[in-house]
């Protein structure tokens, strides 16, 4: 039996009720429900009781209102270790959001900080517990208390007494209370672990030790809970890699990167004192098993890992002779400058069959597979079934993905299950995700030991035919596509294909589906990027008969009814204004010497010169199938002419609201646009100006504020956030009160009317790089755009003269030093850039260095390292020199 008091400081409203909450019987189990109340005298609630068991306390406190409870403490559960006999008074300060959340992400608890942890399980007669939240501590120091009494160090910080690291971000000590007469003044310092010399004496005035219980002859644990250790204008800043794996060259590879491969960049990283590797998606995109499955955005799975990423060597085969021989074939295509995506898939998939021969069965009966499968079932039996199916549906003869996807599920898993050819098939399916797990699993481990965070990324979209859409179909609108308005990267806006997130399907089940995804990443990663977290805000929706971006509008929006438009000084007519706009007058304009002929092998005509896309061709989706396979001049032209016709209007029709309306995005560039008089022109730039940039802001907050903290808080990970192209006014105020840190590129400055960001006013949450994987890496950019070249050199760099034909090295370096010095929080570039400072060890032409064009919807994912990781690590200047760039400029900022 102990006896606990709890005392907490909290300023409550006229009404609430300060609830206890814990994991023993008499604070609830942890049901809120059965919670213990406090009772109050002004701001200091308080409760006594007795607990039967000893052992780990875990507990906090929560607000209720009207039978509600209104809010939570942030953060984990407070932990106390409890004796039998011994009563412990614990004064408690209610925990908020601190200032640096980020410092208790994994990246930095177990990664970049990472340190033992202790506990205190014997206590002196009179003990005085102090538990303080400093997460600044890094590796190579520690915290210390200091203070007037003797027992402090006398303010001698060579005779100061070291905190334990109990939790992440917490350290306590646990002092003999009898040697403490009268109230001493004492601080906590931050100080370095070797010479014991101050890094950071914590800011503001003395702290008081209280010893009243002392001298009032009491026996017991006096508990100091949540203090925080003042540091106001503590900044972290790290550096880091981007590099897709997939991008990944080893002597070991298999002609693709793979997981284990990543232990050798990870060696890299360390030994230039970078602490992160940013990576694409990892998950299984196999659909045709041709190279267009190499877009890492279009998942099957949310949890399963692609198989393309196993390493096959660590991965004998028993017969020797035929390891050999895929071993051959691998060096062959470990030899090719890039991915042969098909032939690697081959490979591999061949390999893994023959070692599911060799082991599969043996596997599946081991007791760490079990572990994994039952951890996992809920996905993972139905992914099997999904691969089954996919590989030459078998059993079920499917005519196409449609077919597959209408399939009774609950049927298919019990007929599956039930039939051996089946089973051994989804057998080997899930020994493959196994494999991978494991391989992955330990991947992070050895990142950990490094002190390197491994930095994930999650789509915002789902392949159309995936297994979630098959499992989950309700919280998905399949009737609709996903993708983009037109920005930098594509002029006609980009349609990914995904269907569109039944937003309020989600909601009602507690967003389950999204934390379940975000928690399987937490099993490889300490950070992850959200693709396009716009889409959490809005989505750019597009008509499921739309090839092109142009006709979308975002949802949820607030679109304008018919009249609203008309008082706007536009004289609304939907057939005019919501319907394609197509008159003679301009065939010869968009078709040129084919207008005759797409008059009247496409179009009907009408009065008046207006006309009409005939029925096989009145949709870009129709367009597109007539045209299959026609790549000469004439048709290009035609199709492009036709898709154009289609977005040929003012406004697109909202799809749910009968009668409303969303401004056709960048309507300014059509013929309908043009043909208004000046004053409706004047009219509809400012009714698409209010739409745009305005009308949405409140509403678009509102919408991300009931998502984001949900999703963001179910794991410890760091969240970055992909926020470029059509920005709402709302984003960056949401992100920073989430803490969620933005992406900042140099030349896509975010501030209207400047060519080029300025990187010393970046904002600190932020994640600052030369280049994504959409973009062109620094010196194949230097070549796009002379103009904006010269300027760059003249007025960012600061150099006089005419700018160098080609990014030089030394170019190259003063670019990347700058953003190194720059403001934000973190620094992680391409890995081509890191190479481009060095004359023999860049690329020969910077072209071959570019992952993806995102106006390109049939890229082909394929870009790989010129040189291997061994090569690399040999690579000693260089690599030094990347040590020095990192530690003098990031440091020094």
């Amino acid at each position: 039996m102990a006896h606990l008091s709890f005392q907490l400081d909290y300023h409550a409203a006229c009404g609430q009720q300060i609830c206890i909450c814990g994991s023993v019987a008499e604070l609830g189990g942890f049901d809120e429900g059965k919670a213990l109340p406090l009772a109050n005298s002004g701001s200091l609630w308080r409760a006594e009781l007795e607990v039967e068991s000893a052992g780990t306390l875990q507990y906090y406190y929560f607000v209720r209102e009207n039978s509600a409870n209104v809010r939570r403490e942030w953060g984990g559960y407070r932990e106390l270790n409890l004796v039998e006999g011994k009563s412990f008074f614990v004064s408690d300060n209610w925990k908020n959001a601190p200032a640096h959340q980020y410092l208790y992400s994994s990246v930095f608890t177990d990664s970049v900080f990472a340190r033992p942890m202790v506990s205190h399980t014997a206590y002196p007669a009179q003990a005085l517990l102090l538990n303080v939240a400093c997460p600044y501590v890094g590796k190579n120091q520690k915290l210390v208390i200091c203070g007037e009494n003797p027992a402090l160090g006398a303010w001698d910080l060579g005779k100061a007494l070291p905190l334990d690291y109990v939790r992440a971000g917490e350290w306590e000590i646990l002092l003999d209370a009898s040697v403490f007469e009268a109230d001493t003044p004492y601080k906590f310092v931050i100080v370095d672990a070797e010479n014991a010399c101050a890094l950071h004496w914590e800011d503001g005035d003395n702290r008081v030790l209280h010893t009243d219980f002392v001298s009032q002859g009491r026996n017991g644990v006096q508990v100091q809970m949540g203090l925080e250790f003042c540091y106001a204008d503590f900044e972290y800043r790290g550096i880091g890699t981007a590099i897709p794996v997939f991008s990944l060259r080893s002597e070991d590879s298999f002609g693709i990167g793979d997981f284990i491969d990543l232990k050798k960049m990870i060696d890299w990283v360390a030994c230039t004192h970078q602490q992160i590797i940013q990576l694409l998606p990892i998950n299984d995109t196999t659909t045709s098993r041709t190279w267009r499955d190499s877009y890492p955005y279009s998942a099957i799975s949310i949890y399963a890992l692609h198989p393309i990423y196993l390493n096959c060597k660590s991965l004998p085969l028993k017969e020797k002779s035929r390891f050999q021989i895929y071993l051959e074939k691998a060096k062959a295509l470990n030899a090719l400058p890039s991915v042969d995506y098909e032939a690697v898939l081959r490979l591999k998939t061949d390999y893994s069959r023959d070692l599911f021969e060799d082991n599969g069965v043996e596997t599946l009966s081991s007791t760490a597979y079990k572990a994994f499968f039952e951890s996992n079932k809920e996905w993972l039996f139905p992914y099997a079934c999904f691969c089954y199916l996919r590989d030459g549906n078998r059993s079920a003869r499917f005519a196409d993905w449609g077919e597959f996807a209408k399939y009774d599920k609950g049927r298919l898993v019990r007929m599956l299950d039930r039939n051996a050819e089946a089973s051994r098939e989804t057998g080997y399916h899930c020994y493959l995700q196994f494999l991978l797990h494991e391989q992955l699993s330990d991947v992070k481990d050895y990142a950990h030991a490094k002190g390197v965070a491994l930095k994930g990324d999650i789509p915002i979209g789902i392949h159309r035919y995936s297994v979630d859409a098959w499992t989950n179909t309700a919280l998905f609108n399949m009737d609709t596509q996903t993708g983009a308005p037109p920005d930098d990267f594509s002029l006609y806006g980009q349609n990914w294909g995904f269907p569109t997130y039944n937003w309020a399907a989600m909601e009602g089940e507690n967003y389950a589906w999204w934390k379940s995804r975000f928690r399987k990443m937490a099993d490889y990663f300490d950070a992850y990027r959200i693709d396009h977290i716009l889409g959490f805000f809005r989505i750019w929706e597009i008509p499921h008969d739309a090839v092109q971006g142009l006709l979308g509008h975002f949802k949820p929006a607030l679109p304008y009814g018919g009249e609203e438009i008309a008082q706007a000084g536009i004289p609304f007519d939907e057939q005019k204004m919501a319907q394609a706009f197509i008159y003679e007058r301009f065939l010869p304009e968009i078709f040129g010497q084919y207008a005759e002929e797409v008059k009247y092998s496409y179009l009907n005509l009408s009065d008046f010169g207006r006309c009409e896309l005939k029925s096989f061709c009145d949709t870009q989706q129709k367009i597109k199938r007539l045209f299959e396979g026609r790549n000469d001049e004439k048709s290009d032209c035609i199709r492009k002419g036709l898709y154009a016709l289609c977005c040929e209007m003012l406004f697109v029709c909202d799809g749910v609201g009968q009668n409303r309306f969303h401004p056709r995005i960048t309507a300014q560039y059509t013929h309908a646009f043009q043909c208004l008089n000046d004053d409706e022109k004047t009219a509809f730039n400012r009714l698409y100006d209010e739409f745009f940039y305005r009308r949405h802001n409140d509403f678009w907050r509102s919408q991300a504020l009931k998502k984001l903290p949900e999703l963001i808080s179910s794991t410890s990970m760091m969240v970055c956030g992909e926020d470029l192209g059509m920005v709402p006014e709302c984003v960056p105020a949401v992100m920073r009160e989430l803490q969620i840190l933005s992406l900042e590129i140099q030349r896509m400055p975010k501030t209207a009317g400047t060519r080029f960001s300025d990187l010393k006013r970046l904002p600190y949450l932020s994640v600052c790089t030369t280049s994504s994987h959409d973009m062109s890496p620094i010196r194949a950019w230097w070549l796009e755009n002379r103009d904006d070249t010269q300027y760059y050199y003249n007025e960012m760099l600061g150099h006089d003269g005419v700018a160098p034909t080609d990014c030089t090295p030394n170019l190259c370096e003063e670019i990347i030093a700058n953003h190194l010095c720059s403001n934000a929080m973190w620094v992680i570039l391409p890995w081509q850039d890191w190479l481009s400072i060095d004359e023999n060890l860049r690329r020969a032409n910077p072209e071959d260095e570019r992952i993806n064009l995102p106006s390109d919807p049939e890229n082909y994912w394929r870009y790989r390292m010129h040189i291997s990781l061994e090569e690399l690590l040999g690579q000693t200047d260089f690599n030094e020199k990347i040590k020095e760039l990192g530690g003098q400029l990031r440091i020094a900022n």
